[in-house]
């Protein structure tokens, strides 16, 4: 014990050690956990809530951090995975609570989705909770059947983008702003100038692809005629009763 001590005394009077003290919050490995009921087969639950990205919910090191949450589709990925490979899960249930989110995080969890369903062949049900309106109810799309609690709001079919134009405030500020760029349209979108007709027509174009997307995913899991997919996915939101009526979910519990 001594020579180990003299040891380490040592090291530390020579200058020569490095410390390394990890004090991030630790990420559990996935568990599996029995919310209700009892024997062999299974029903995967998994949650889709908050807002959707793939962005972890955990900051910076401070004190009284809670710990650090795996991101959304990485936890969605997982759980998919683990229940793909248990031949006693039986059915996936979807529970859904959220306005939506980014573009890709709404058609990544819906491709993992899909994928789940190719490769394990079992019935997946989506239950909306108080919303699943725009990537929530893109994300809905992808289950054998959609079921909305009677208080859902759903809807919102469609793609935003949203950017201000501060270049009256800087004039009374008198701030001019000096921008270098490699191209004519490298600072489409800066707040700092409007927009030219032809870089929003190039914005348009944009929405308009993934809105077509969208719609063409709800033409073809709700199979409805792509006129009454847009004519319903004009941005509105519904009620589950109103949901129903027009065929954008299955039920309404």
């Amino acid at each position: 014990m001594r020579v180990v001590a003299w040891l380490v005394v040592a090291v530390l009077t020579a200058g020569c050690s490095v410390l390394s003290i990890d004090l991030s919050p630790r990420i559990k490995p996935l568990e599996e956990q029995t919310v209700e009921g009892s024997g062999d087969d299974k029903i995967l639950l998994t949650d889709v809530s908050g807002f959707l990205s793939d962005e972890s919910t955990s900051g910076l090191l401070t004190i009284g951090t809670p710990p650090a949450r795996v991101p959304l589709l990485v936890r969605v990925r997982e759980e998919l995975k683990k229940a793909q490979g248990d031949p006693k899960v039986k059915a996936l249930v979807l529970r859904i609570n959220t306005p939506g989110g980014t573009v890709t995080a709404s058609d990544v969890i819906f491709r993992e989705l899909q994928l789940f369903k190719q490769e394990k062949k079992i019935p997946v049900v989506a239950v909306m909770m108080d919303v699943a309106a725009s990537g929530g109810y893109y994300v809905a799309l992808a289950a054998d059947t959609i079921v909305a609690h009677p208080t859902t709001v759903t809807g919102s079919i469609g793609v935003i983008m949203l950017s201000f134009n501060a270049e009256g405030l800087m004039q009374k500020l008198g701030v001019a702003p000096s921008t270098i760029k490699s191209a004519e349209r490298k600072d489409m979108g800066s707040p700092f100038r409007a927009l030219t007709p032809e870089e929003r027509a190039i914005f348009q174009s944009v929405i308009d692809e993934l809105y077509r997307q969208f719609v063409a995913k709800v033409v073809e899991r709700r199979q409805i005629s792509e006129a009454t997919a847009r004519a319903r996915g004009d941005g509105r939101v519904y009620t589950a009763a109103q949901a129903l009526v027009r065929r954008l979910v299955a039920s309404s519990a």
